[in-house]
């Protein structure tokens, strides 16, 4: 709860949109009689400033204040009006950065009389805490206070447990509703789908009796990230071609991944002329972004980068300045990608370890190996930026292409103990057989078994290091090694 000290008296500051009136209204609040029509005005001006400034945490604070400090609780009023300032009050926090606060004003508000919304709010805030026992406990309270066969309130319950991952309470609480509406099935489809559950999830989707543009969206982003792409275009394209349903911004969001899997380049450009005509790209710079990055994993970076030239410096962020980098690097173009972050650093954008991890990338496709640390000096010292696992390994791996292997051996055992992974060793292994380095070709291997000793592929580059300069017998007693631990190499495949 709020203490009274923390009241702002001026609340009509920061709602530049109120009329003078009510900001002398709230500035004389405390004179008020109780069950007063301006008091009943004042509360209203309360909500419709909560709702205008929704997202501002000062703002609901200060509201929260002034409801605290002018006795309203204390009045003989009909309570209609304070409810309704207190989900408003609920609903603000709930979505906010600190949705503990709603929890905590529902505790020290037990003289009201709640209805349906408030607990709806309340559930919200405990899937934003992910907390699964709060959501227990209001579950409880529902069934006590008889809102147990309020649509919205059950819904909410829903989307707690899937939210939280108790995927059987959801499924109990979703089977055991006398009613569901379209929101309840897309809540259910995209629990299950966010946890896995494809199948149970699609089951859900193809029984739904009215499907929505949500509901298209919720089943397509569940393949994309459970890694199938061909299922995610082939609804995507049923959705729009079949059923007639125009994507949203958030259809588009969700396919791109497909797209860029698959290098459906044709796709990608059906994709970028539909959000042209509907003014998704110019509106939503995450489409914008999104369209870089699959060009330039579909394998063409002129369109890329033509995209990014043509959005206007207002509208790029830092997403926007790390997807062309990315882009570049991917392609191979080293230059171009240093070109792009240092355009970036005039423009005052700050660089995160997305940014550097791309621009390394590409420093080290690009053979800049002099560059590429020079911008983890860079990184280190003028952006404060710890590297990660991530960034050892593209240094490491640049250091290796260029034959740098003393100076990566040396990088890599640096790097702390709590990151550091087979992996490292495995790039640096991998650098040691291009360039025919049997002496620390061993080391290597033999850092990599004392992590992990049933990876065939290990063996097998190893041995293959000593036949490449004709020490045969070594290459034959790997292979018997191979054979003595059961060690099997997983045999590779390919997709025509």
């Amino acid at each position: 709860m709020l203490r009274s000290r923390r009241r702002v008296p001026h609340l009509h500051l920061i709602a530049k949109g109120l009329s003078c009136s009510c900001s002398s209204s709230l500035h004389h609040a405390t004179h008020l009689w109780p069950n007063t029509p301006q008091q009943q005005q004042l509360l209203k001006h309360l909500v419709s400033l909560l709702q205008k400034h929704s997202s501002s945490r000062q703002a609901t604070q200060q509201v929260h204040s002034h409801f605290i400090t002018s006795g309203f609780l204390h009045s003989h009023q009909s309570t209609s009006h304070i409810l309704l300032l207190v989900n408003t009050l609920l609903r603000c926090y709930s979505l906010g950065q600190f949705p503990l606060e709603a929890l905590l004003l529902y505790k020290n508000l037990n003289c009201l009389s709640f209805d349906s919304f408030t607990y709806t709010f309340l559930l919200h805030t405990c899937a934003n805490l992910h907390s699964i026992f709060s959501g227990l406990q209001l579950h409880a309270l529902v069934v006590k206070v008889g809102f147990q066969s309020q649509v919205y309130v059950q819904t909410a319950l829903v989307y707690v447990y899937a939210v939280c991952g108790s995927l059987h309470e959801a499924m109990h609480v979703f089977h055991e509703m006398p009613e569901r509406n379209t929101v309840t099935w897309n809540v259910m489809i995209s629990g299950l789908a966010k946890w896995g559950h494809l199948q149970l999830s699609r089951s859900l989707f193809d029984q739904m009796p009215t499907r929505t543009v949500v509901s298209w969206t919720a089943i397509i982003d569940g393949y994309t990230r459970m890694n199938q792409p061909v299922e995610a275009l082939s609804l995507f394209r049923r959705m729009v071609i079949y059923e007639g349903i125009k994507p949203s911004e958030m259809s588009l969001l969700a396919i791109f991944p497909a797209i860029s899997i698959m290098g459906a380049l044709k796709i990608c450009q059906s994709v970028h002329a539909y959000g042209e005509k509907r003014g998704f790209n110019t509106s939503n710079i995450r489409i914008t972004n999104s369209l870089i990055d699959s060009y330039a994993k579909c394998g063409c970076i002129k369109s890329a980068s033509t995209l990014f030239e043509d959005t206007s410096a207002q509208r790029k962020n830092l997403v926007s300045w790390t997807s062309i980098i990315s882009s570049f690097a991917m392609h191979g173009m080293g230059k171009e990608a240093m070109e792009s972050f240092e355009r970036m650093e005039e423009v005052g954008m700050k660089p995160n370890r997305v940014t550097f991890l791309s621009l390394l990338n590409a420093c080290s496709h690009g053979g800049l190996v002099e560059e590429g640390l020079k911008f983890l000096n860079k990184m280190l010292n003028s952006y404060q930026i710890v590297p990660d696992i991530k960034h050892y390994g593209c240094l490491i791996d640049m250091l290796g292409r260029a034959g740098r292997l003393e100076e990566a051996e040396k990088m890599a055992l640096g790097i702390p103990v709590e990151i550091l992974n087979v992996v490292i060793w495995r790039t640096l292994l991998g650098a040691c057989s291009f360039h025919d380095n049997v002496e620390m070709g061993e080391r290597v291997t033999g850092k990599i078994l004392e992590m992990e000793r049933e990876y065939g592929g290990d063996y097998v580059l190893m041995s293959n290091i000593f036949a490449g300069v004709g020490m045969f017998v070594d290459a034959e007693r790997l292979r018997k090694l191979m054979d003595k631990r059961k060690i099997f190499k997983v045999p590779g495949h390919s997709l025509v």
